[in-house]
């Protein structure tokens, strides 16, 4: 087995595993990645249980020009939105794919989450917006998910599932955890009378404070 990048192709063993015993995923769905240079990111191969996989299925496809090696194992078939919004967010440093059940009611109801929770708009932004449908793997995909990507770390994809980033791979962790809460109380603060959002602009004040100071902090102290 290759040792380039070992311990990353490692915790995207361990992060596929996370995701099956979290419910975000089920079977072969969904796919997570993370960038290991300027041009390079690493991620999950198509079709093979997360229950199975190995560091050396992991696949190093270059984000630029989407190249990888074509004799070896095939990387996910989303590979390519990956790559999209890695060119986009210079930033962001893993994303992962999900079909987690709440995000997954939003998006199929077309639904953009207001900021209903402080953690959704310090962590996420000021709103969760829904990428306009496109069939899965193609460009259509990748440039509706790019454009509801802009200025937030999380977005539903509409009649699919959702699409979660962060600086690392526990941040975007974070990230869908904290969709999936959202999108709970969402749904069911509609039973209630209407979820009632967080003024835009405190949402948009609090994401930049998360950003720019707090995560920066937790860091510092941890």
């Amino acid at each position: 087995m290759t040792t380039d990048y070992l311990n990353e192709r490692k915790a995207l063993v361990e992060a596929g595993l996370k995701l099956i015993e979290q419910g975000l995923v089920s079977r072969t769905w969904g796919n997570i990645s993370m960038k290991v240079n300027d041009t390079e990111m690493l991620i999950t191969p198509s079709g093979k249980f997360y229950e199975d996989l190995t560091p050396a299925d992991m696949v190093l496809v270059n984000f630029v020009t989407n190249q990888f090696n074509p004799n070896g194992v095939q990387p996910s078939s989303e590979f390519k939105m990956h790559s999209g919004i890695y060119k986009d967010r210079n930033e962001f440093k893993a994303i992962i794919h999900t079909h987690q059940m709440n995000a997954s009611t939003c998006a199929a109801a077309r639904r953009e989450v207001p900021p209903i929770l402080d953690d959704l708009a310090q962590i996420i932004g000021p709103s969760v917006r829904v990428a306009k449908y496109a069939t899965p793997s193609t460009k259509k995909i990748v440039r509706e998910t790019v454009k509801a990507m802009r200025g937030r770390n999380a977005a539903l994809m509409a009649n699919h599932g959702a699409v979660c980033a962060g600086r690392d791979l526990d941040e975007a962790f974070v990230v869908c955890q904290v969709l999936e809460k959202a999108c709970k109380a969402f749904i069911e603060a509609e039973f209630l009378g209407g979820a009632k959002h967080i003024n835009k602009f405190e949402a948009w004040a609090m994401h930049q404070f998360y950003i720019k100071k707090y995560s920066k902090l937790a860091n510092k102290n941890s």
